[in-house]
């Protein structure tokens, strides 16, 4: 975040972070989709890179189909998802479908399950559970969330769940143990600001400056380019704008340069290692799911593992739907 005496002399009224929401095509693609979901009770994985703007739009979908009053919108707010279980979601849909503030919820689990599936029933309406970070979730608790949804149809009520995480979680439901809820989820890719960048740029710097600010002489439309051929998320944008306007800050420029964002611009920013990271795969869990040491996996991150086993290793992650 910049700090107030660099956004008043580059006349910036609020941190790029508060901007709002920027609307693309393909998010309105997405809503659409699942709102067309969520009374049929359907499983649906809206999947995308860090940064890219997944639970701004995840909060801002979610208030706009609880204003609509037409289905019942349950959330998951459980920090640890990899610890996160059946129990923990079912609490979580009695906390938000029942209408007592503490809610009794049975411990014992048949007793558990046909007091939620009476409750969804009663209801009268479809539930939608949300469940961000969803790429940390055990398989487990997964294919539990598919049997919960049977549950609740035979009770004569409705449940969908939207699983909101990285492309991790899109990979994971196509491996071959996970045909049990994978073959039944509406996978939907959340993709990046693509042609969008620079309309996104010009966008946040209106929200942000001073109403009557002339933007171009604030930063050059050249600079403005750069960033928008080389990022592709609302984080990436943000980051790399704060580091341009402190670098022109410290070097006393009005104007922030192409040569001044060049220069903020990470060497290392699309290198391997960062790019599967913003995939949901750090170096534990590469190691994990392709049965390599961590070492390994470091050097062939690095390029320093022979060219056989980079090779092998390569092939796995392609067909495991990384890209690489």
């Amino acid at each position: 975040m910049l700090s107030a005496e660099i956004m008043d002399h580059y006349q910036l009224t609020q941190d790029w972070r508060h901007a709002g929401f920027f609307e693309t095509q393909n998010h309105l693609q997405i809503g659409k989709a699942v709102r067309s979901s969520l009374g049929a009770g359907r499983l649906i994985a809206i999947t995308g890179p860090i940064g890219i703007g997944k639970t701004v739009f995840l909060q801002r979908l979610q208030d706009e189909i609880a204003k609509e009053r037409k289905v019942i919108v349950a959330e998951s707010l459980s920090v640890d998802k990899a610890r996160t279980t059946i129990p923990t979601l079912i609490a979580a849909l009695f906390y938000d479908i029942s209408r007592e503030k503490t809610p009794k919820i049975p411990t014992q689990g048949e007793k558990r399950e046909r007091e939620l599936r009476k409750l969804v029933a009663r209801s009268g309406k479809p539930v939608a559970l949300f469940i961000d970070e969803a790429h940390d979730l055990h398989g487990k608790t997964l294919i539990g969330l598919k049997r919960l949804m049977e549950v609740i149809a035979r009770g004569g009520g409705t449940l969908s769940v939207v699983l909101v995480g990285h492309p991790k979680l899109r990979n994971d439901l196509r491996r071959p143990t996970m045909e049990e809820i994978g073959h039944r989820t509406d996978v939907l890719p959340f993709e990046g600001l693509g042609e969008d960048a620079r309309a996104y740029l010009d966008w946040l710097l209106k929200a942000c400056v001073e109403e009557h600010a002339d933007i171009d002489t604030l930063i050059q439309p050249e600079a403005l380019d750069h960033l928008a051929d080389r990022l592709n998320t609302p984080l990436q944008f943000a980051e790399y704008l704060d580091r341009a306007f402190e670098a022109g800050f410290r070097l006393g420029q009005k104007q922030i340069t192409i040569d001044i964002v060049t220069s903020t611009l990470a060497p290392d920013f699309n290198d391997l290692e960062p790019r599967l990271t913003r995939q949901g795969y750090s170096v534990k869990v590469l190691a994990d799911q392709f049965h390599a040491r961590q070492g390994e996996i470091r050097s062939f991150l690095n390029g320093q593992l022979d060219n056989s086993r980079t090779r092998e290793l390569a092939d796995k992650m392609r067909a495991a739907g990384l890209a690489l």
